[in-house]
């Protein structure tokens, strides 16, 4: 499943989330065009657990493995980083993103703390903004298209079955990676981490004030 766009309108400008998708993508081209010096480059700024610097844990955060690593993660981070925004303001949000990917990277390393293999990508943060959403708008419709062969076709779904089926793939993975931590692969942990801290700021923050209602569907 692949989600499209979900219902809730913002209050406000999401600026915050337009500046984290811009540098993601500005930091990806920089490398892009530096391939030439790309180990180097991953080696200098890239989270290696088993050499940590505190500088890598956020610009670590910002870099990626591939266009479609990067093309993942932001539409994951333009649907729900928005929603997430408007709730926690500007400075707020911020903040949890940081953090968000944070948490995410210490709980991979916690699980795989001799390892000498570079953690890149902005999925932690990303994970804990799903985490917070599924808890603020669990009865959010999100337009997920859908793929079934020749059947595909695109359906409103509650966020709290995509962000959730979403997060028990993520387990499952990350039990079955395991295995061969050591092989390097998607950080499920990260993901993991990441979907946990923001669950927990999310229920924070969630009684604090009543849940948006989403516009009624158009279709489905």
């Amino acid at each position: 499943m692949i989600p499209i766009r979900d219902e809730l309108k913002t209050h406000r400008t999401p600026f915050v989330n337009y500046a984290l998708i811009t540098i993601n993508v500005l930091v990806f081209l920089w490398m892009f065009l530096n391939q030439g010096r790309l180990d180097e480059i991953i080696y200098e700024y890239a989270l290696i657990p088993a050499r940590i610097q505190i500088a890598d844990f956020f610009t670590s955060m910002f870099m990626h493995g591939g266009w479609m690593h990067l093309i993942g993660n932001m539409l994951y981070l333009w649907i729900f980083g928005d929603n997430i925004e408007d709730r926690l303001g500007h400075i707020g949000y911020l903040i949890f993103y940081l953090a968000g990917g944070i948490a995410a990277a210490l709980l991979q390393i916690a699980i795989a703390p001799n390892s000498q293999i570079p953690m890149v990508g902005a999925s932690g943060a990303i994970a804990a903004v799903l985490g917070a959403y599924m808890v603020m708008y669990p009865n959010s419709r999100v337009y997920t298209f859908v793929p079934f062969g020749f059947f595909a076709r695109l359906r409103l779904m509650p966020a709290i079955f995509v962000l959730g089926l979403w997060f028990v793939l993520q387990l499952f993975s990350g039990v079955g990676s395991l295995a061969y931590l050591d092989q390097g692969g998607t950080a499920y942990f990260a993901h993991i981490g990441g979907f946990i801290f923001g669950l927990i700021v999310g229920w924070i923050f969630k009684k604090r004030g009543r849940e948006p209602q989403p516009a009624p569907p158009k279709w489905n």
